[in-house]
């Protein structure tokens, strides 16, 4: 005898069998029952949180090295750079793979602890551009992508159950980790070949066709961020050592042009050949440049400084170590924007 299973047919949720008998043989028909089916699509619906969710992590892990290196990895203490990392650049990774994993280990907890951060991000994200006087339609449409994505995981957590489930686990922490590990490859390797000579004092740097004198650790080169007009008026001030601010203008030292500040950066000693082309607003370098001495602070938080320059009324250029340039709000003062007041070699 022979059989055959044909397409499913179901009747009252349970497997139905036929048997067509003939003289040369047997047609049998063999149904899922609704417990089967049920569960596959559990599984999909568990897989396609999966895929979201790791794409999701994955994101942030490429976003959060990126940064941590870029603007973060400034202390001198391993644990402290660690420390920062973590909380500051890849919490927006872990936290989201963190509730990924408790939802494959329980799923409605996990699902709904999901659920409950994107509701709660977007209420602590609603109130804050409220606060900042933000147009409603603008807040309503920046609320939407993270909220809906991280309320829609939990509903399909809740629902899903991915199969197999070590692979899920495989997927769902491994992706993010390799892509964390790959994109800190090179800053890494990067920042450990940083030249940082430990001088902090008044630096002549020339080459490039400038030839220039840097302020000292101090009022002329903080360590803290402060806006383009505290800029202006800090070097106005400042005494002929650069270390102290005069109780009346001095006019000695002021802020670089954009064009000063991309002919003088360096890398490893040796000046990039910088280039400022006005006319297109862009940069260019025979190498690129890097959080170096004479002109950085390897353990200073700065990476953008001023420049005199201005793009317009309300903006000025700003000029970060690895040689970008880029017009930003003069009130801006956050903590990774500085300045470093210069003036004409032979004025000492």
């Amino acid at each position: 005898m022979r059989h055959v299973t044909l397409l499913p047919y179901l009747r009252n949720g349970k497997s139905l069998t036929l048997e067509v008998t003939g003289l040369l043989s047997s047609v049998t028909f063999r149904m899922p029952t609704l417990h089967r089916i049920t569960r596959d699509r559990r599984s999909i619906l568990g897989w396609i949180a999966v895929g979201m969710s790791t794409l999701v992590t994955c994101l942030f892990a490429f976003w959060g090295i990126i940064e941590n290196f870029h603007e973060g990895w400034h202390y001198a203490s391993l644990w402290n750079n660690l420390a920062l990392m973590c909380v500051q650049y890849l919490s927006v990774m872990l936290i989201p793979l963190a509730l990924t994993l408790i939802a494959l280990r329980w799923p409605h907890l996990g699902g709904g602890l999901l659920a409950l951060t994107g509701l709660a991000s977007g209420v602590m994200m609603l109130c804050g551009f409220f606060f900042r006087a933000h147009r409603l339609i603008e807040t309503l449409l920046s609320l939407f992508p993270p909220t809906t994505i991280l309320v829609l995981l939990g509903v399909l957590f809740w629902a899903g159950r991915p199969r197999p489930l070590k692979w899920a686990y495989r997927i769902a922490a491994g992706l993010p980790l390799l892509v964390a590990l790959v994109c800190a490859a090179e800053p890494v390797w990067r920042i450990a070949g940083r030249v940082d000579d430990g001088n902090r004092g008044a630096r002549t740097v020339e080459g490039n066709g400038v030839r220039l004198v840097w302020a000292p650790e101090g009022p002329g080169w903080p360590r803290h961020g402060v806006s383009w007009d505290e800029s202006l008026r800090r070097c106005r001030y400042l005494t002929e050592d650069g270390k102290s601010l005069a109780e009346v203008p001095q006019d000695i030292w002021r802020l670089p042009t954009v064009d000063e500040s991309v002919r003088s950066l360096a890398r490893h000693g040796k000046n990039c050949g910088g280039v400022w082309d006005p006319e297109t607003g862009r940069a260019s370098y025979e190498i690129k440049p890097d959080k170096e001495s004479p002109l950085w602070d390897t353990r200073s938080q700065i990476i953008y400084w001023w420049t005199s320059t201005e793009k317009d009324d309300k903006r000025a250029y700003m000029v970060v170590y690895n040689g970008g340039v880029y017009a930003r709000s003069k009130k801006l003062g956050i903590g990774s924007r500085g300045f470093r007041a210069v003036k004409q070699a032979g004025e000492e």
